[in-house]
């Protein structure tokens, strides 16, 4: 590593531990080094030397403005020719982009999801987020958690195990500066919270649940880390069917070889009252289209048109039902 990647990561680390300070999270903050080592672990991510080397290589930008509460989460600023191009190329570095939409000046990273709809779709539910401090579990690159500081979040931690979405949220860190100072990542699971932390008035579990061989268990770590009173917001893949109706795919659904259980809206209420939540409620519950979810040229492999039957897209090509997902919103009694 590098001199400059090694004040780039000690720099960021230090504002994380600084947070954990300031927010009270005392008894996650012993454990932090480990769990930063074994996420951003060298020898098992091999491709992380070139991700640094991309997000140190970032020109030095001053915006006229810092957008995090619109859909093109970004800056305003005059980018020359050169300066884009180079911005475009490092950017690339960091493919496939899967979560955004984002902007640098003219520069736009069209991602393989369009994120900002599914916010379009929540935030009307939500509690007020000012103020609030805020999990994202499997939270991406950070999009949802840029969205979280733009309603007014005091604190957005988001968690993913991926050290590519990792060094994708420091690129845009680079950019956002100051602004984005709210949000902060941990490269790790739901399982590195600590258990009983209690510590969160809001969490959200986005695209996450389906993949847990447990989703019981993944519910109750929820439960475990919102403070009495807070809030879940909870987005999965569903079925049609009553409260009796859960699919259990084969080895693949929609060509992804990790989902276990995809129960109905109704059978999810029921998990949710079993572990523990009150008031569940679903508030949106939808298709996914081809527009929501495509190959871009920041994410070029396969997406969601090639997993459906090309004969039929009420279905996927192993021929169950095409992806369907619902939000529920429920609370931790107090």
């Amino acid at each position: 590593m590098s001199d400059a990647d090694h004040r780039l990561s000690d720099a960021d680390h230090r504002r994380l531990y600084h947070a954990f300070i300031d927010q009270g999270l005392d008894s996650w903050l012993a454990r932090l080094p480990e769990q930063l080592a074994a996420g951003l672990d060298r020898k098992r991510f091999g491709d992380i030397p070139g991700w640094e080397r991309a997000v140190a290589r970032l020109p030095e930008l001053s915006p006229r403005a810092v957008h995090l509460d619109c859909d093109l989460v970004g800056i305003d600023v005059e980018l020359a020719d050169a300066e884009r191009r180079r911005c475009e190329s490092l950017l690339k570095l960091l493919s496939p982009w899967r979560k955004g939409p984002y902007r640098i000046g003219e520069l736009v990273i069209d991602t393989e999801w369009r994120s900002d709809w599914k916010w379009q779709r929540i935030a009307p539910h939500l509690a007020d987020l000012n103020g609030r401090r805020v999990l994202d579990v499997g939270g991406g690159n950070g999009y949802h958690g840029w969205r979280m500081a733009g309603a007014g979040a005091a604190f957005v931690l988001v968690i993913d195990p991926s050290p590519r979405f990792y060094w994708q949220y420091r690129a845009l860190r680079h950019f956002l500066a100051e602004a984005g100072s709210r949000v902060h990542f941990l490269p790790v699971g739901i399982e590195a919270v600590p258990a009983r932390l209690a510590a969160f008035d809001t969490v959200f579990s986005m695209g996450v649940l389906y993949h847990r061989r447990s989703p019981l268990d993944h519910l109750r770590e929820l439960f475990d880390a919102l403070r009495p009173g807070g809030e879940l917001v909870l987005e999965t893949l569903v079925v049609r069917g009553d409260a009796e109706r859960v699919l259990l795919p084969g080895e693949r659904y929609a060509q992804m070889p990790n989902v276990w259980l995809l129960p109905s809206s109704a059978a999810l209420l029921q998990w949710l009252a079993r572990s523990g939540f009150s008031g569940a409620r679903v508030v949106d519950e939808a298709d996914t289209g081809l527009d929501e979810q495509r190959a871009t040229e920041w994410m070029t492999f396969q997406s969601l048109e090639d997993f459906l039957d090309p004969e039929d897209h009420s279905k996927t090509v192993e021929g169950y039902p095409a992806p369907r997902r619902a939000v529920i919103i429920a609370n931790r009694p107090r």
